[in-house]
């Protein structure tokens, strides 16, 4: 059919979709109707419910918060009650509220038959940057036929591959660590956010260069933050790279760890109630770090670097980079940015993340 959409385009769409509220189609030799919970309103709940039963999917570290019983691995299914609302499934959902209404259950966790279409609900929430949290109600495959389809089998494979980038410009930037600087964009094919590199001097690509692959902390970078070392971070590196006349820095927009720049101020709200902030992206239903520095391998490869000098304390950048290609000459420790008011988020970074601090 001439015009018609590829699967990324589709996907593209579905997160779109699942942002503004409206529900996606996913199918896996069954079809159901999937709207993310953050988005939901109590119109469109209702309409679902006169469509179905609803199932929430939630990721199980969410439904460990929630001590709700997980037979499916990493997701968790669980009967919505007839007789809840929009408010019972945004507490599930959300746990702004978790320590002012801690007991939210009893619930019917569901086990048995096929989850793959429920775990591909909650990947696309997070890859829309939404809470991790889903309503999926089955219904017959013709029974919405102007809503955004998408085959599980085939979106499962896509969202596990690496982001393809290509170049879309370069121009030259003096800034105040180097007067030779250029910035790079990248655009990703799937229609996400851009991601830039920043090159200091011009560094010879047959040796390994000074780099950093940096994730967007609006926070950090922008409003000099002292919850976390992100902005002294970025400085530092591009001082270096300056002082040495030469390197790389990546600039990824993964903000709060990939979760995006909301979920990380929920995340920061936690923290005010006493998590560390390993609990409370668990808490939210999130792994540690949700980032794709598969990302800053593939920038590099572009840009003709082979060997890298790794600025970073994270040893899980050094496996990502050595197991895509780029080799790690040395890693140059960047340990600055130390404050009162962070000095239990780099002991959380040290003690369960691994960070060499």
């Amino acid at each position: 059919m001439p015009l018609a959409l590829t699967l990324v385009e589709r996907l593209s769409r579905a997160r779109s979709d699942l942002r503004m509220g409206v529900p996606v189609v996913l199918i896996d030799g069954f079809a159901a109707l999937v709207v993310a919970v953050e988005a939901l309103t109590p119109q469109r709940l209702a309409e679902l419910r006169a469509l179905g039963q609803p199932e929430l999917v939630l990721t199980a570290r969410r439904a460990a918060t929630l001590k709700a019983r997980v037979y499916d691995g990493d997701i968790a299914r669980i009967a919505v009650p007839e007789d809840v609302g929009l408010p019972w499934l945004n507490a599930m959902a959300d746990p702004a509220d978790d320590l002012a209404m801690p007991l939210k259950g009893p619930f019917t966790s569901l086990r048995g038959g096929a989850v793959d279409l429920h775990r591909a609900a909650v990947a696309l929430a997070k890859s829309a940057q939404l809470l991790p949290a889903a309503v999926v109600v089955p219904i017959a495959s013709q029974a919405a036929p102007d809503l955004t389809a998408i085959p599980v089998a085939e979106a499962a494979a896509e969202l596990r591959a690496e982001t393809q980038l290509h170049p879309v410009v370069s121009a030259r930037l003096p800034m105040v660590a180097s007067d030779a600087g250029r910035v790079h964009v990248f655009r990703p094919d799937d229609g996400g956010v851009e991601h830039y590199a920043i090159e200091i001097g011009r560094p010879d690509r047959a040796r390994p260069v000074l780099a950093r692959l940096h994730s967007a902390c609006f926070t950090g970078d922008v409003l000099g933050s002292l919850k976390c070392d992100c902005g002294p971070q970025l400085r530092a590196a591009l001082a270096q790279m300056g002082a040495e006349g030469a390197g790389v820095l990546l600039y990824l927009n993964q903000e709060g760890r990939g979760i995006g720049l909301a979920n990380k101020m929920r995340a920061y709200s936690l923290q005010d109630q006493g998590f560390d902030t390993v609990e409370a992206n668990h808490r939210l239903g999130f792994e540690d770090d949700e980032r794709d520095f598969r990302i800053g391998a593939g920038l590099l490869r572009q840009m003709g670097f082979s060997s890298v000098r790794l600025l970073t304390n994270n040893p899980n950048k050094l496996r990502m980079m050595e197991s895509h290609g780029i080799a790690v000459a040395e890693r140059v420790p960047l340990k600055v940015g130390l404050t009162p008011q962070n000095a239990d988020y780099l002991a959380t970074k040290a003690a369960k993340s691994g960070h060499l601090l």
